[in-house]
């Protein structure tokens, strides 16, 4: 670290000339990059900023006015400004600086040092320069330290705790890792309260503003923060918690910290294998059409082992009903188990000897193409297949394994390779709709099946496919408008009810939690607004499936 003014106050050279500070005390805080000695009176435009200049004034213009702007325009040199303004008494200013420069340094914030004695200067710059000198080389040295210490963590694939805790080891004070909600992921606190240092982290943390986006110092709460992330994409941000301000190691040191931690963020994302992600490609080029030729998706999938001449050819997908719901460490933890889950099915594929095709299609979804014999039972074959995918997982689905929000659904069997994209469209649809409306669909159930095709979703998945269709949505406005328009929502919940119960009334007050005459005064009302005979078995059905496609609608209304 530079040494600041104070530092060099303190030096034996320096003393013997009996320094005293004239103007600028807060700023001998200042670190000091080098040491000039100007016998210049416009010397500002030869200066960069954060040099101790030396001079004895023998240069120094009489006049009030020229000697106010030479401190003015050394506090503004290169920007920043010198760190210090040293005059030497005796040669040119007798017994102490003159007033208008003590006056104008102190308005324009430069520190300004009277030296009573005289003293060689050239002593003076050798002593500043080899401390400057020695403090490059100890921050050349340590930064040389924290390449070799992130390098290796890099290579062996360190966990963010592993990272963050090396940092704050390397620091010597506390380093903490959020996310871009100011979830705190990974903290070494070191000798710190963990407590006293995390209480109302989401707060403080929303206050760090950097104007550049990159690394920045907060003064208030002595916070050294830079960004996480990578290919334009940051995903969090990394903390240093200061007892005073940082210096260019430890810049340096969060700065690598963060560019470890986002290495490591994708080497986890992108650890597929080689098949895995061969696999993904034909199926994605499959489901995209990508292949002008449906005989060169044949001619890939054969290269890679699965036949497709002949054989029952079945789609498969993957679904994490609600991955943003289960954040993980860093926010990967959804791709991550969504590769482990690829992993599974290939593993299980293999396992029951069927060729397949298994790659991961987005962070929730996997997909799946099997290839089976014609004489082949599918049932047979998937629920084995998802019997050893649930065991990997961690025990049977729908009992708190590891994968219970998992949901499997199944296409179509498909004749050649040609209509196999038929099959995972449909696949896909089934498991959307499953892991966004869980056991909707079997009432009475206690367990989930291990997979699901449309047939399974019967009218609920019929509706869902078809509820961005103008017509089915006029159909719902029509059958059901006045009723969405009543300021009295409960009414809608006292349908549900009575045509879930089948028309039987005394079931629905009992599922309505109503008295009779309470339900019957509400029913009568809804025959009104609709202008419709609830005792019509056609209006019953009609208002069923408004009602059923109602719930399927992206925006429906709660009951």
């Amino acid at each position: 670290m530079l040494p600041t003014v104070a530092d060099l106050l303190a030096l034996d050279v320096i003393r013997r000339g009996s320094p005293q500070v004239v103007a600028g005390s807060d700023g001998l805080g200042a670190p000091v990059r080098w040491v000039h000695v100007l016998e210049l009176a416009d010397a500002a435009h030869l200066l960069q900023g954060g040099e101790l200049v030396l001079t004895t004034g023998v240069a120094l213009p009489a006049e009030p006015a020229l000697l106010a702007r030479y401190a003015a325009d050394l506090a503004s040199a290169g920007g920043t400004g010198v760190s210090a303004l040293a005059v030497e008494l005796g040669r040119r200013f007798v017994g102490a600086l003159p007033g208008v420069l003590v006056r104008a340094a102190a308005d324009s914030g430069l520190t300004l040092i009277a030296f009573e004695r005289e003293v060689p200067f050239v002593e003076i710059t050798e002593a500043v320069h080899a401390r400057i000198i020695d403090a490059q080389l100890e921050e050349l040295r340590a930064s040389e330290r924290l390449h070799e210490v992130f390098t290796e963590l890099s290579v062996s694939g360190a966990s963010p705790d592993e990272i963050v805790r090396e940092a704050a080891i390397l620091a010597g004070r506390p380093v903490i890792l959020a996310d871009l909600a100011h979830r705190v992921l990974a903290c070494e606190p070191g000798s710190a309260d963990p407590a006293r240092l995390l209480a109302g982290f989401a707060r403080r943390s929303r206050a760090l503003v950097s104007p550049s986006g990159r690394t920045a110092y907060d003064e208030a709460s002595g916070w050294l923060f830079t960004p996480v992330g990578a290919r334009g994409e940051d995903w969090g941000r990394v903390i240093l918690v200061c007892d005073r301000p940082p210096g260019g190691t430890d810049t340096v040191l969060i700065e690598r910290a963060a560019t470890t931690l986002a290495l490591g963020r994708l080497l986890t994302r992108h650890a597929e294998s080689l098949d895995r992600q061969a696999h993904r490609t034909l199926i994605t080029g499959i489901i995209s059409q990508a292949h002008a030729d449906p005989a060169e998706a044949a001619v890939r999938s054969r290269a890679l082992g699965v036949p497709v001449d002949g054989r029952q050819l079945i789609a498969m997908v993957f679904r994490l009903r609600d991955p943003a719901g289960h954040p993980g460490p860093l926010g990967v933890s959804a791709h991550a188990r969504v590769l482990d889950i690829a992993d599974a099915a290939a593993a299980a594929c293999r396992a029951e000897r069927v060729p397949s095709l298994v790659g991961t299609l987005d962070d929730a979804r996997a997909g799946a193409m099997l290839s089976l014999s014609p004489h082949a039972d599918p049932d047979r074959v998937l629920h084995g297949l998802t019997a050893r995918i649930a065991e990997r997982g961690g025990g049977s689905r729908g009992s708190g394994s590891g994968w219970d929000d998992l949901v499997i659904g199944v296409g179509a069997a498909a004749g050649s390779i040609r209509d196999v994209r038929r099959s995972f469209l449909e696949a896909s649809q089934v498991a959307d709709f499953a892991a966004e409306r869980p056991g909707e669909w079997f009432p009475g159930r206690q367990d989930r099946p291990s997979f699901y095709r449309l047939a399974d979703l019967r009218l609920h998945g019929l509706l869902h496919l078809l509820r961005d269709d103008p017509r089915v949505q006029t159909f719902v406005e029509r059958e059901l408008g006045p009723l969405l328009a009543e300021p009295d929502t409960s009414l809608l919940g006292v349908l549900a009810a009575y045509l879930a119960a089948g028309g039987n009334k005394a079931e629905a007050a009992k599922r309505a939690h109503l008295a009779r005459p309470t339900l019957y005064e509400r029913l009568a009302r809804i025959e009104r607004l609709l202008g419709t005979d609830l005792g019509s078995a056609e209006s019953r059905t009609s208002l069923h499936v408004a009602l059923l496609a109602l719930e399927a609608a992206p925006l429906a209304p709660a009951r």
